[in-house]
């Protein structure tokens, strides 16, 4: 059994902010993609709308706390972070 990879907690600020534009960037990318959209007579209207982008930020915070796309690594050198 191969064991999961284990992502660093962010410790460093520059890092943090890199995760941030990271679950920023995803969150975009999945409203984009109409992840959670219903159709039909089971849609939540205006209050879904109203708060659809809350759960899109918390599952792309999930996806970066989990790895992510491999975007805060690339982001952190990007902006000058070294380790």
């Amino acid at each position: 059994m191969i064991p999961p990879v284990t992502i660093p907690t962010p410790q460093v600020p520059l890092r943090e902010k890199a995760a941030q534009l990271e679950t920023a960037f995803l969150s975009e990318m999945l409203s984009h993609a109409g992840l959670g959209a219903m159709e039909g007579s089971f849609g939540g209207g205006v209050g879904e709308e109203q708060f659809a982008s809350f759960l899109r930020q918390e599952q792309a915070g999930a996806m970066v706390a989990n790895g992510g796309i491999g975007l805060t690594e690339a982001l952190f050198r990007a902006m000058g972070g070294k380790e």
